[in-house]
């Protein structure tokens, strides 16, 4: 039965498996899962390998959804208004991306991580209390804000979406970096499942990879999950710094030397 599964597949659900337990905990899964198919299954189209990853994806971060809802306390309000102008303007994203260059965006986007990198180390306590806002109208319609434009940033570019929204949630509804991230999870999953109702009618997902990584993705987001409760916001804040530096160098190189 072994020599009946590709080679290629072991290593796809390893990188799945990894993939979950990070974006669980902090976001960024798709800095490990994207790049991972890129390398091993390098001779089909890039649509073909977005839809696979965000396919597999989807399970991991709505496993890491449905855990957090269970054990953490976050306002489901503006998270639920955010969730629903990001899967809308995900599709507008999706559409922006045979209209702009994706270079003329990547110099902005460093520019941001720097940025959010710096507050968070320069406010010591960001994020480390529980200091939750009252939800009034202005709330809501910043809620709506950072939905559409994260989702608009995810449908187009998307690499530190996670992040972007973890730093949202702390600066603007007072969350520390737990109930942030669990926030996080239930936005994520909507642009996930808008890229979704595109990639599969179109035709563009490699079912035989996809399911595999999608139940290894699960797996890796339960893990992460534990891992993130057990740790708390201590723990999520440093894997929070360590992700931020990553994509800074990620998109620095791929600016500069790219």
């Amino acid at each position: 039965m072994l020599e009946l599964v590709p080679p290629e597949l072991l290593w796809l659900v390893a990188i799945a498996f990894i993939a979950g337990l990070v974006d669980a905990a902090v976001g960024g899964g798709g800095l490990v899962q994207l790049p991972g198919l890129f390398t091993v299954l390098p001779q089909h189209t890039p649509a073909m390998l977005f839809g696979t990853n965000k396919f597999s994806s989807m399970f991991g971060t709505g496993a890491a959804a449905w855990r957090y809802a269970r054990n953490v306390r976050f306002p489901w309000r503006p998270v639920l208004f955010a969730a629903g102008t990001a899967f809308v303007f995900s599709f507008a994203g999706a559409t922006a991306v045979s209209l702009l260059p994706k270079d003329a965006v990547r110099p902005l986007v460093l520019v941001l991580l720097v940025a959010m990198l710096g507050y968070t180390l320069w406010k010591k306590d960001f994020g480390a209390l529980h200091r939750p806002r009252e939800i009034g109208r202005k709330e809501l319609a910043t809620a709506l804000g950072i939905g559409a434009v994260i989702g608009f940033y995810d449908g187009f570019f998307g690499p530190g979406t996670g992040s972007f929204l973890i730093f949202l949630f702390v600066r603007f509804f007072g969350l520390d970096f737990l109930r942030a991230s669990a926030a996080s999870k239930v936005v994520n999953l909507a642009t996930n499942v808008a890229a979704i109702s595109f990639f599969v009618p179109t035709g563009n997902i490699l079912w035989l990879f996809a399911l595999p990584m999608a139940a290894a993705n699960i797996i890796g987001s339960v893990v992460g999950t534990r891992l993130a409760l057990r740790g708390g916001t201590p723990f999520i804040r440093k894997l929070f710094v360590g992700l931020v530096v990553v994509l800074i160098a990620r998109m620095g190189w791929d600016t500069f030397a790219g």
